[in-house]
């Protein structure tokens, strides 16, 4: 025996749950399907437990894909004033943090809740937790074999996310079934992750652990975008927001850019300690901590040690020209340094790559080796920068394969 459906979503998350609400709330029977115990775990653990549901201001400036262009229709389509006005229907209390992020007041169960009050309001049927075993084609027809039982769709979708935090139940379900019909996978890798450093090389500045200060930072990519955000030190590295932003667009074996210097280039940061040294009888060790106020003073003394500093130590800064500068402003404007890796998988936010975008349709999320089948959220290759800029392409991916099912069966 089984049971058909006119759409089955796999994969109960951000993506899954707003595209099955929407198919359902469109008139057509839909089954959800998710392996795990616990509902939506990766929206109930982001933001700190509040989610940042979203963001104010979203571009496809603000993602990263092999095609750039790819997100533009979903993301114009479904805009992230369409999510908060859903949130205010359920009265949901939010704020907004800097840069236009927004949270829930409470928790991302209002989050959860709203998501399954939605399904609830298209009839959703739901499986969980099921897993499935395998998905044949034939005919026009998917056929899901499933630990409850055999599910046949014409319509199916893939939202079961990416790699990041396997602890709850990630796994590579979405790209296996993405190569069994064809699809090509960019390489997946972790982004929004903290970087580290070999032991030895990160010794000196283990004592620095929990030192954090707001920094400019960059990626080692050619196109990589400069970001204004908060680093931090770790134990074993470097992480915060200006880390998380820069590993998006970092290859293995190259650079992090770091400016420490609180101006935008080293040669700005270098016209503006020549003019500050004119005339100053300060001695260089006081003159740095006022030119750096931001810098919290065990970083700074970590620095005043370094060797290249030592006949700068003592000094009265009115006696520095270029030469004796330059070397600082490259040390705080132009700091790169190599990461030995990242922290992985278990503390990445988000997978970059994933099912390339050459295969699917831009206006439907669907297929185009294989129609009637949908990829949607982070399974695809579209990885946004911290900030809500996931959840809003989950939102809108999954919104956008919803409207393509309703008119192919209208």
């Amino acid at each position: 025996m089984s049971q058909h459906f006119d759409a089955i979503v796999v994969g109960a998350g951000a993506a899954g749950l707003l595209c099955a609400a929407r198919i359902g709330q469109g008139g057509l029977r839909v089954a959800l399907l998710d392996h795990s115990e616990k509902l939506a775990e990766k929206i109930r653990i982001s933001g700190g437990g509040r989610c940042n549901f979203t963001n104010r201001v979203v571009t496809p400036d603000n993602f990263v894909s092999q095609n750039s262009r790819f997100a533009r229709h979903a993301l114009a389509n479904f805009k992230p004033d369409d999510f908060i006005a859903m949130v205010q229907g359920h009265r949901i209390a939010f704020h907004e943090k800097h840069k236009g992020q927004l949270f829930c007041d409470r928790s991302s169960e209002d989050i959860i809740e709203m998501l399954v009050s939605e399904c609830q309001g298209g009839k959703v049927q739901w499986y969980r937790p099921h897993s499935v075993s395998a998905i044949e084609h034939s005919e026009g027809r998917f056929t899901l074999q499933t630990t409850a039982g055999r599910l046949t769709t014409a319509k199916l979708v893939i939202a079961t996310g990416g790699l990041p935090v396997p602890k709850i139940g990630a796994t590579d379900f979405g790209l296996r079934i993405a190569r069994q019909f064809g699809h090509k996978i960019i390489e997946p890798r972790p982004a929004l992750v903290p970087m580290t450093f070999d032991s030895a090389v990160w010794e000196p500045y283990a004592s620095l652990a929990g030192v954090a200060l707001p920094v400019k930072s960059r990626g080692s990519e050619p196109k990589a975008p400069w970001f204004d955000e908060d680093l931090l030190f770790t134990h074993r590295g470097l992480s915060g927001p200006a880390v998380l932003q820069a590993s998006s667009y970092w290859q293995p074996g190259q650079a992090l850019h770091v400016n420490f210097s609180g101006h935008n280039s080293p040669e700005l940061c270098l016209e503006a300690f020549k003019q500050a040294a004119v005339g100053t009888r300060a001695q260089f060790e006081n003159w740095l901590a006022q030119q750096l106020p931001h810098v919290p003073r065990r970083l700074l003394e970590s620095w005043l040690v370094l060797p290249q500093f030592a006949e700068l130590r003592g000094r009265k800064v009115a006696e520095f020209g270029k030469k004796q500068l330059q070397p600082l402003v490259q040390a705080l404007a132009g700091f790169g340094v190599v990461p030995s890796g990242t922290e992985g998988y278990r503390k990445a936010e988000v997978m970059r790559g994933g099912v390339d975008t050459a295969f699917l349709n831009p206006k439907k999320m669907e297929s185009t080796l294989l129609p009637g089948l949908f990829f949607i959220g982070e399974v695809v290759d579209v990885t946004g920068w911290l900030g809500g800029y996931n959840f809003q392409w989950a939102w809108a991916s999954g919104v956008l394969a919803a409207q393509a099912i309703l008119k192919t069966n209208a």
